[in-house]
C-alpha cells in the first residue's frame, strides 16, 4: 500500500500492515467524500447562476446584478423612415360609410386674389375620425302580470324569443368577455370602465356570471377545434406553470394553422401531450427537448435550437473544461440562424442554403463528440443528448415550411403568461375552464385576422336563438376579406 501524501513516509514505514490498512481506508473514504461534495458544490454553483440568458428561465426571474445581453449597437441611420421605403397611409373610409362630408372650397387665387368658381373633380380627401358620445341601448321588456278572473291565478308574460335573462345583451356580453379575456382587465376593472365610458352600474359577481356563460358557449367549439388540431401536418407545442386554486399546475398550448388551442391541467406528463396531439403524432412536432415528448418518433420532432443557445451559454457560464465546446456550438448556432434569416427573408435560395446546412452539420457533430468526452458531466450529457436526439436538430432542413424554433408557441403563451403574473392563476376549475377556452378563441381569430368581439357576439346571439353556435374553423367570408 501506498503512502498517503499527508502522512511523512518515515511514520508510515514505522506502522503495521493493519495500522497502514485502517489509514488507507479511511483516506480513499475522506477522498470519495470529498469528490462527492466538489461535484455538489459544482452543481449547486451552476444551479445558482442559472438565468434567462442560460437556462428555460423567465427573464422577470433574474436576479439584481445580472449582466443583461448588451442592446444592439444604434445604426447610423436617421430615425423614422429611410429613403426608398414603401409610403404607409392610414386606408380611407368609403364614402357611403361617412357620416358627413364638408366641401372646402377656395374663394380667390393664393397668388394674385381673383375670383375663384367651379369645383374639382377629384378633390384631396381629409377625413377625421371622431368617437361619438357612448350610451348603450337600453330595451325595456313590460312583464305584465294578470289574474284569472276564473281562477285568480296570476300569471306573467313571457319575454321574446332571443331575449336574455341577464339586464345584458350579446354584443355588451362578448365586449365584457373581452376586456377580461383577450386584454387582461380585472373585473373591478372592468366594473369601473362600464360605469366610467357606459354609464351602467355592474358588480363583480355579475361579472364572473357571464364569464361562466361565456365559457358553457365555447365548450363546443373550442372542443372541435383541439379534435381538429390533432389532424394538422405540423404543430408546435408548449407549457407554462399556472396556479389554480392555489395549486401548482400547468397552461398547455399547441399552435397550428388550424387554430390554437390552451388547456389547463393538473399534470406536466406526455399522457398530456398526447391528449393535445392525439394518439398518433403529427407529421412533425416542434418543441423543446421536455421529456414529455419522448414517446414521439424522431424523425417526426423538431428541436427547439433557441433553447439549445441556452445550453450552450450555460456550457460557457459553467466554465471548466466544456466552455470551450460551448463557445463552438454557440458560434455555430449564430451561423445557423444567419442562414435561416436569409433563406427566410428571400435573400438566397433555399438549395444555397441547404448547401450551408450541409456543411454546418459535420462542424455541429465534431464539436457535439468533443463536448460529449469532456471532463464537465452536465456538459457532457447535454452533448450526448443532442447526439441522441440528431435527426431532432435538422428536421427544418428535411421539411420546408418548419421553423428550427418553437417561438411559435413562445409567442402563444406570452399573453397568458401576463395574465397569470396579473392575475396570480385561477381561483377553480370553472375559472380555468374560463380562461383556457377565451385564450384558445381569442388567439385563434387573431390567427385568422378576424374580430374577437363579433364572433363572441354571434356566438350569444346563437345561444339565445337555441342555434348551433358558430366553428372556429370557419371564417365567414365577411372576417376573411
Amino acid at each position: 500500500m501506498n503512502c498517503p501524501h499527508a502522512v511523512p513516509q518515515y511514520i508510515w514505514d514505522s506502522l503495521t500492515d493493519e495500522a497502514r490498512a485502517v489509514i488507507g481506508a479511511v483516506v480513499d473514504g475522506l477522498e470519495e467524500r470529498l469528490a462527492e461534495a466538489e461535484l455538489q458544490i459544482q452543481e449547486l454553483r451552476a444551479r445558482l447562476d442559472q438565468n434567462s440568458a442560460n437556462s428555460s428561465k423567465p427573464p422577470s426571474t433574474d436576479p439584481i446584478g445580472v449582466k443583461r445581453r448588451p442592446p444592439t449597437p444604434p445604426s447610423k441611420k436617421r430615425r423614422g423612415g429611410q429613403e426608398g421605403h414603401p409610403r404607409r397611409m392610414r386606408a380611407l373610409i368609403s364614402p357611403e360609410r361617412v357620416a358627413s362630408v364638408t366641401e372646402c372650397k377656395p374663394t380667390s387665387c393664393r397668388r394674385c386674389g381673383h375670383a375663384l368658381s367651379g369645383e374639382d373633380s377629384e378633390p384631396l380627401r381629409h377625413q377625421v375620425a371622431e368617437l361619438p358620445p357612448i350610451e348603450p341601448e337600453v330595451h325595456e321588456y313590460r312583464l305584465h302580470r294578470l289574474v284569472c278572473r276564473h281562477c285568480n291565478t296570476v300569471t306573467r308574460g313571457a319575454l321574446p324569443a332571443g331575449v336574455p335573462r341577464t339586464a345584458f345583451g350579446p354584443r355588451l356580453h362578448a365586449v365584457l368577455s373581452v376586456l377580461t379575456g383577450a386584454y387582461r382587465l380585472s373585473k373591478r376593472q372592468v366594473a369601473q370602465l362600464c360605469s366610467d365610458l357606459l354609464g351602467l352600474t355592474i358588480s363583480v359577481g355579475m361579472i364572473a356570471k357571464l364569464e361562466r356563460v361565456t365559457a358553457d358557449v365555447l365548450e363546443q367549439p373550442v372542443s372541435e377545434l383541439a379534435e381538429a388540431v390533432k389532424t394538422a401536418e405540423a404543430a408546435n407545442i408548449d407549457e407554462t406553470g399556472w396556479r389554480e386554486s392555489g395549486r401548482k399546475a400547468w397552461l398547455w398550448v399547441v399552435v397550428t394553422g388550424l387554430g390554437i388551442v390552451f388547456r389547463i391541467v393538473r399534470s406536466r406528463a406526455g399522457a398530456v401531450v398526447a391528449g393535445l396531439l392525439g394518439e398518433e403524432p403529427k407529421p412533425i412536432v416542434i418543441s423543446d427537448r421536455f421529456p414529455g415528448y419522448e414517446w414521439i418518433e424522431l424523425q417526426s420532432r423538431q428541436v427547439c435550437w433557441a433553447h439549445l443557445r441556452r445550453d450552450f451559454q450555460a456550457m460557457i457560464d459553467r466554465d471548466g473544461d466544456g466552455a470551450e465546446v460551448g463557445r463552438q456550438l454557440l458560434r455555430q448556432s449564430n451561423k445557423l440562424f444567419e442562414y435561416w434569416h436569409k433563406v427566410r427573408d428571400g435573400t438566397i435560395r433555399r438549395s444555397t442554403f441547404l448547401r450551408y446546412m450541409a456543411w454546418l452539420r459535420p462542424v455541429v457533430r465534431s464539436s457535439l463528440e468533443r463536448g460529449s468526452q469532456c471532463a464537465c458531466a452536465k456538459t457532457a450529457a447535454t452533448c450526448g443528448e443532442l447526439l441522441r436526439l440528431w435527426h431532432c436538430l435538422w428536421t427544418f432542413t428535411r421539411v420546408e415550411g418548419v421553423e428550427p424554433t418553437n417561438n411559435a408557441a413562445e409567442r402563444a403563451l406570452r399573453h397568458a403568461v401576463i395574465w397569470r403574473r396579473i392575475s396570480g392563476g385561477t381561483d377553480s376549475e370553472a375559472g380555468s375552464r374560463y380562461v383556457e377556452r377565451m385564450l384558445s378563441a381569442v388567439a385563434t381569430c387573431r390567427q385568422q385576422k378576424r374580430s374577437v368581439s363579433e364572433y363572441l357576439t354571434r356566438c350569444h346571439r346563437s345561444r339565445l336563438a337555441g342555434h348551433p353556435i358558430p366553428s372556429l374553423l370557419t371564417v365567414p367570408a365577411s372576417s376573411a376579406a
